[in-house]
């Protein structure tokens, strides 16, 4: 639909508005009930009529936006498919965009070794969202920054005796590091803090067995303050050091019973 058209149809839905609010200022003047009637329902026969009369220029118009924005979609593709380039490495092989000889956009590192890296690069580097494959079978999916994991990301382990596993949360400098979940292929679950690939900080242990532990973490072990919770319901408090309970214990039973012991 041109401009001409368009003017058109707006200019005389304007006059039938304007005839509009004349015959209501009319109606006013109106003592028979008839008439009165009469001039309504002609008037709700205009109303509808411009009603849809700007629908279909809406759709119109909507149509025709819809129709440009997949042109400059195609346009854009296009113009990405153009700036594809292949690039040799020492290690490896790029294909993706280049933009004066610098890796930005979107490409695919192909490694000496089997490995690969798909998704953003800018300055030259691994930066945005992207997902890498080791020749292992593992793979990261997430944010990099400066050739590193950083950001949010999952990492999907294929090695045993970790095969099954998958890690999702934070990472900082290619290291597990922050608030996170380690999925074990048994059943266990780790919930909490990481620094240096390692749980540490608060942290909560989910046990396939039903049972958990839910205190403090150092190094990926039990460390400091915690509380051990049973799957039959009772439950104890106490000191832990690399990984077990020492000292004073004190043990709630859901019978409401307590008992101290010394570890």
């Amino acid at each position: 639909m041109n401009q001409d058209m368009n003017d058109k149809m707006y200019s005389n839905n304007n006059n039938l508005l304007l005839g509009i609010i004349n015959e209501l200022q009319q109606i006013m003047n109106y003592s028979n009930d008839n008439i009165i009637i009469k001039r309504i329902s002609d008037i709700i026969i205009k109303m509808n009529f411009i009603i849809n009369d700007n629908k279909k220029n809406t759709e119109l118009i909507i149509k025709h936006i819809n129709n440009l924005q997949n042109q400059m979609i195609q346009n854009f593709n296009k113009l990405q498919n153009n700036n594809k380039q292949e690039i040799k490495y020492s290690n490896g092989k790029y294909i993706g965009q280049v933009i004066n000889g610098i890796r930005e956009g979107k490409g695919i590192f192909y490694l000496n070794n089997g490995d690969r890296y798909e998704g953003e690069w800018k300055n030259d580097k691994t930066e945005g969202k992207g997902i890498y494959y080791w020749n292992s079978g593992d793979r990261y999916e997430g944010d990099f920054k400066n050739d590193k994991f950083e950001g949010k990301g999952i990492k999907y382990y294929n090695n045993e005796p970790w095969k099954g596993d998958r890690y999702e949360g934070e990472w900082k400098n290619d290291k597990i590091e922050g608030k996170g979940i380690y999925y074990w292929n048994d059943g266990d679950i780790y919930e909490g803090d990481y620094k240096n690939d390692k749980g540490e900080g608060k942290g909560i242990y989910y046990y396939n067995s039903g049972d958990r532990y839910e205190g403090d973490y150092k190094n990926g072990k039990r460390e400091g303050k915690g509380i051990y919770y049973y799957n039959n319901g009772n439950r104890i408090m106490g000191d832990y050091y690399n990984d077990k309970a020492i000292g004073k214990h004190v043990t709630l039973t859901k019978n409401g019973e307590v008992k101290v012991n010394n570890y």
